[in-house]
């Protein structure tokens, strides 16, 4: 019977509104459930009421129709046909039409990097419970940077915390789907007291609702009455909210009333140790499997734009060097990953760094390639040979040359005196970082 009644409701119903419900018993033809909340019963019984009612019937004939009532955690299991006491139904969160949480998104597996540690330091506050000081927490980057994984890991940490608090996830696509549906089925008042009866709202890809008028007032009248009870509200995109296009300037204003926390892109210190963290996990899966120093490295250097692509070149590598029976060396690489190479090749050139580099510094352009050693001119022409390093597939004399015809070993001079100095002086960080992200951008 469970089987059919999946295959008919589909599996996302059946998960969402019938798995949760427990039989508690026949009385007189009435089929006996404990649902989550009131509303969750009313919601089965008028949607999937009579199929129920005709599934239960094949297996026992004398079943004419459905009761709902709220489970008491305390005394269901014991006495499933005692009276309860008037109490305000709590939502129970398998009732909640949200996405599923992903196990493996936890704080503990969020590799912790300069890009990131902002975000990760606001989340884990939040992820704490208590006074509401970030509201909303309003998540931005690009793609594959974490913002999907700190938001499940606020979930995972606020429920560990307290399993009695309602967090509902979903993506704003989901958001947008529940509502239509609700209009198209007048049950707007259902609506309303689903998503304002929660504890924690979390939104993910909020930038899907822009355009989206009808939604869009929804969402602002949801944001303010979760607000207005002092509920926690946490909220992502690709962008910053004063970057969304077609969003309501009411919407935007909220949005940007709380934390706005940016993920930057990954620098070269973060890719190799989230490669490093996922190595020592795939060791356990691969026990035995040998993997050569330099992999790692060249992998965090090749693939520069998102860490699920990274991620997933390394478990494409173990996984191959575990059928073929070989080791993890520099040839496995390249014949495994030989498309995600030649996708990951970078395509910033030499002369657009040099500019940017010259802009950025206020000097000429000739002053960069120029034979000039004084430190006004040395120090960008060290930053732009370093970045060329970092951003381009060049080799050391091929930079060189376009350098003014510098030997290969002054630019390793200058690429590691960079090195030394994103470690000492913090402008010097700042200044790298922002002008890899405008080269990348």
């Amino acid at each position: 019977m469970q089987s059919n009644i999946c295959k008919t409701v589909g599996d996302n119903n059946y998960k969402t509104w019938i798995k949760p419900l427990k039989f508690c018993g026949l009385d007189g033809g009435v089929a006996q459930f404990h649902a989550p909340t009131n509303f969750f019963g009313n919601y089965v019984s008028q949607n999937f009421g009579d199929f129920l009612i005709s599934q239960i019937a094949g297996v026992n004939p004398s079943v004419r129709r459905l009761a709902f009532k709220v489970a008491d955690a305390a005394n269901s299991a014991a006495e499933p046909h005692a009276s309860k006491p008037e109490v305000a139904p709590q939502p129970a969160r398998e009732e909640l039409p949200g996405a599923p949480l992903d196990s493996r998104f936890t704080f503990d597996s969020f590799v912790v990097g300069k890009p990131n540690e902002l975000a990760h330091a606001a989340a884990k506050r939040v992820a704490e419970g208590g006074p509401v000081t970030f509201n909303p927490l309003f998540l931005y980057g690009g793609v594959g940077l974490g913002k999907t994984h700190l938001m499940h890991a606020i979930a995972w940490e606020l429920r560990a915390r307290n399993p009695n608090l309602v967090v509902l996830y979903l993506s704003a696509e989901q958001f947008m789907y529940r509502f239509v549906q609700a209009l198209r089925e007048r049950r707007m008042m259902d609506f309303k007291e689903m998503f304002r009866s929660v504890d924690v709202l979390m939104v993910d890809d909020v930038q899907f609702i822009a355009g989206k008028d009808s939604t869009q007032e929804e969402f602002f009248h949801t944001f303010n009455a979760l607000v207005d009870q002092n509920k926690q509200i946490i909220i992502s995109a690709d962008r910053a909210p004063d970057e969304i296009k077609d969003l309501e300037n009411r919407i935007r204003s909220r949005l940007q009333s709380g934390l706005v926390v940016d993920l930057h892109p990954t620098d070269y210190e973060l890719r190799l140790g989230i490669l490093q963290t996922k190595a020592e996990m795939y060791r356990a899966h691969y026990p035995g499997l040998q993997i050569d120093d330099g992999v790692l490295e060249f992998l965090a250097q090749r693939i520069s734009t998102n860490v699920r692509v990274l991620e997933g070149a390394l478990t494409r590598l173990f996984a191959f060097a575990s059928l073929v029976g070989k080791p993890i060396n520099m040839d496995l690489v390249h014949d495994s990953l030989a498309d995600v190479l030649r996708a990951s090749e970078r395509k910033i050139s030499i002369d657009e760094i040099q500019r940017k580099v010259a802009d950025h510094y206020n000097i000429r352009l000739s002053d960069i390639v120029g034979p000039k050693r004084v430190r006004t001119f040395a120090r960008p022409r060290q930053v732009a040979m370093y970045l060329c390093k970092q951003l381009t597939s060049r080799s050391l004399p091929e930079i060189g040359r376009r350098f003014g015809g510098r030997d290969h070993t002054t630019v390793m001079h200058g690429v590691r005196r960079i090195e030394e100095l994103r470690q000492q002086d913090g402008q010097i960080e700042e200044d790298i970082e922002m002008l890899r992200r405008a080269l990348e951008a």
